[in-house]
């Protein structure tokens, strides 16, 4: 069945399958070379998402492609798998880092992601001769700096050190094939534009273009037309659909609340481990230390971090060390957890779009999820954007949040208890009295003032100093305390 018309501009929707739905299809079945075969087979791959399925084949013909799917479908393997295959006609044994330029650029709009991404591509690239690399900010830059100079056909960065290194002439675009806008949403925002027109300024015209993400808006899809040549819609789902395998909550509560709805819910249900989710650092860092009192195991995630503690927070988490991953939105975007089976948003986002994302870090590859939204009366028009985005009506739901602070203590009132049972009354402790002093406690006297001055006065007085005229009167002493210098007296 062809996934395409022969027209120039086509969709490639789950509508082109037909009514029947289609068995999965087997990476075996496409036209790679053996050496992918056996790492995609390795990895434990053996059928392909629906992405995959449809994009693939479009991008080993060196269409531009613009994918759409949902969270947690396998959009990084759509587009690597097939630019290895197309790349392995440079692949080389040489050693000159001049016969490995740079022919794939993957940009990402986060660092973890953009490390993910290049985790991905090294498993699919290990049997090859091909070389990758990350580069992204919050790390030292040299030896990023060596690899770029050693030779790499695969580049994955974010924009920001991406540029730093085109700046340091640390590598050179001129020979890019394919460029991937990986999560392309948000690299098509207003933040980073500027950013990615500068970067495909050293490009190639002629170039292979793909754009993948789980949200696209109308904006989004004019904007994109301008990058890309003749492209490919492909979409495997409703735009902006949330997986089916997610069921989706929302709490109305109040902000007090909110922690103790975390803890109880993650009781109940006994789930292990959770990422809960804030709007700002601080309140990410400080309700990570709340969490943590809470006798959890937390690590917060967010853009104040080093890169170096991000990378440790995330790779403790899964690994199971952490219960709880208290992130901002930078952990919304592609991360890849493993069952993960609960997301909580303490706050609501302000960007419908990163409600799709958010959840879409649990339920992934057909597993069953949880996704509960804390919803204050403040957050009304936030919700009233999600439901506009997802198409569907949200109900909010009233929790019933069991007391379980210890009983306070109470003592008894009953006037007929026994005065045996009484405590016996404890006699009032008085202040010590203060100490007497017969010459402090004297009330004050003025004493009678007298016009004689000073005895010092009087003995100036009586020895004038020579040469002194009788109508140019001395300075007047005044008495020297702690230690103050005398005045200097007028010499002849």
């Amino acid at each position: 069945m062809p996934l395409m018309s022969e027209t120039a501009s086509q969709t490639v929707t789950p509508a082109d399958a037909g009514t029947e739905p289609a068995p999965p299809a087997r990476f075996d079945t496409l036209p790679l070379d053996p050496k992918l075969l056996r790492a995609v087979a390795d990895s434990g791959y053996l059928t392909m998402t629906p992405i995959q399925a449809k994009a693939i084949p479009i991008v080993l013909q060196g269409r531009d492609v613009m994918g759409a799917a949902q969270t947690g479908t396998g959009k990084t393997a759509a587009f690597s798998i097939p630019l290895l295959q197309r790349m392995l006609k440079h692949e080389n044994p040489s050693v000159s880092p001049a016969r490995h330029p740079v022919r794939a650029l993957v940009l990402a709009p986060t660092r973890e992601l953009a490390d993910q991404v290049a985790d991905n591509v090294k498993k699919y690239a290990k049997h090859t001769n091909l070389r990758s690399v990350v580069v992204f900010g919050g790390v030292d830059m040299k030896p990023q700096t060596a690899a770029l100079k050693a030779g790499v056909e695969v580049l994955i960065a974010t924009p920001g050190r991406l540029l730093d290194h085109i700046e340091a002439k640390n590598c050179v675009l001129n020979q890019v094939e394919y460029v991937v806008l990986d999560e392309a949403d948000r690299m098509l925002d207003i933040g980073f534009l500027p950013d990615l027109q500068r970067i495909l300024s050293f490009l190639p015209k002629q170039r292979q273009t793909l754009l993948f993400s789980a949200t696209f808006s109308p904006e989004i899809k004019r904007l994109a037309q301008s990058y890309l040549q003749d492209p490919i819609l492909v979409e495997t789902a409703r735009p902006n659909q949330t997986a089916s395998t997610v069921e989706q909550r929302f709490i109305s509560a109040t902000d007090d609340d909110k922690r103790a709805i975390i803890r109880q819910i993650l009781k109940e249900r006994s789930i292990r481990q959770a990422i809960v989710f804030g709007n700002s650092k601080l309140g990410v860092a400080r309700l990570a230390r709340s969490f943590e009192r809470d006798g959890l195991r937390t690590a917060a995630l967010h853009g104040d971090k080093s890169q170096d503690e991000r990378l440790k927070s995330l790779d403790a988490f899964k690994r199971g060390e952490v219960d709880l991953l208290v992130a901002t939105d930078v952990a919304a975007r592609g991360l890849d957890i493993a069952d993960l089976p609960a997301v909580f948003n303490f706050d609501v986002p302000f960007n419908a779009e990163d409600y799709v994302h958010r959840i879409g870090r649990t339920g992934r590859a057909g597993a069953s999820g949880l996704a509960v939204t804390l919803v204050t009366k403040s957050d009304a028009r936030l919700v009233s954007d999600i439901e506009k985005l997802i198409k569907r009506k949200i109900d909010l739901d009233a929790f019933e949040l069991q007391d379980s602070r210890p009983p306070r203590f109470e003592r008894r009132r009953d006037d007929d208890e026994a005065p045996a049972q009484r405590p016996a009354a404890r006699p009032a402790v008085r202040p010590p009295a203060a100490p007497k002093d017969p010459f402090f406690d004297q009330p004050y006297e003025a004493r009678a003032t007298s016009a004689e001055p000073p005895a010092w006065e009087k003995a100036k007085a009586a020895a004038p100093v020579k040469g002194l005229s009788a109508y140019i009167k001395p300075k007047r002493q005044v008495a020297a305390l702690f230690g103050a210098k005398k005045p200097a007296s007028v010499e002849s």
